[in-house]
């Protein structure tokens, strides 16, 4: 036999050796052994639909009051927006408002409605935003953009659905005026060093009306109206805030309004 032959022959044999190697393993193992029992996951109740609250919910909003939120630029004081007809309504001259209590990471659920006589267009169009942490007074945070989405021509990454000068929405689902609009949002907060640096920028998933419009986007940093964003200082858990825009287009209105801690 000749030095190819031999190697040839060698070769095979490894080959051969090796795949009896594999299938002895095969029969050795089973399936028991990628079976696992424990964590047991916590038995939720789900809502009667998608957009209930499931059971181990904190409702926020419940159509009755706004005990659950307070004023941003006293977070003494309770928040004043008009609660009617199982919603709330923004009231301009009372600022912002935001939850009581404050959130890591979170799944939440909320409906807002632009008025049907609404007036003005691009962003003076019913301009508010649901601020997924709010880390300071006034519109200090990290913003999904809330605006008429229905043939209102404007920035595309100020559009509803957008993260406020960071990124365009996938598509836009948006309804006409005077329908009810739904946000769906898995938010995952970021984390910080102990020099305050960035350890894990914050992510956002976000379905407008059940449709995807933010996967896991990177955030660069809370909002910046002006400017590049960019994370300037260390925070933890921060509350949800609405903004008072302070436009002059009719207020806009919010209602079911409930959230699960991840």
């Amino acid at each position: 036999m000749n030095q190819f032959n031999i190697k040839s022959a060698f070769i095979t044999t490894s080959l051969m050796i090796a795949a009896l190697g594999t299938t002895f393993a095969q029969e050795k193992a089973k399936p028991q052994d990628t079976e696992f029992y424990t964590p047991v996951p916590a038995t939720v109740t789900p809502g009667k639909s998608n957009m209930e609250a499931p059971s181990d919910a904190t409702v926020l909003f419940d159509g009755k009051d706004l005990s659950q939120w307070v004023s941003t630029n006293d977070r003494s004081k309770p928040a004043k927006w008009k609660v009617a007809n199982g919603a709330f309504t923004v009231v301009k001259t009372e600022g912002n408002i935001e939850t009581k209590k404050a959130f890591n990471n979170y799944q939440l659920h909320l409906e807002w409605q632009i008025p049907a006589n609404i007036t003005g267009e691009g962003q003076a169009r019913g301009n508010s935003g649901l601020f997924l942490a709010s880390i300071g007074k006034g519109d200090d945070g990290y913003e999904l953009q809330i605006l008429d989405p229905h043939n209102n021509k404007t920035y595309t990454n100020g559009q509803a659905g957008s993260i406020y000068k960071q990124t365009t929405p996938l598509v836009n689902p948006g309804k006409k005026p005077g329908e009810w609009q739904t946000y769906d949002v898995i938010w995952t907060a970021p984390t910080f060093n102990a020099d305050s640096t960035v350890k894990t920028p914050a992510r956002v998933t976000v379905f407008f009306n059940g449709v995807l419009v933010q996967n896991n986007f990177e955030l660069q940093g809370p909002t910046q109206y002006i400017g590049k964003a960019g994370y300037r200082k260390a925070h933890g858990p921060s509350p949800i805030k609405l903004q008072s825009h302070g436009d002059k287009s009719e207020p806009i209105s919010f209602r079911n309004i409930w959230i699960r801690d991840l």
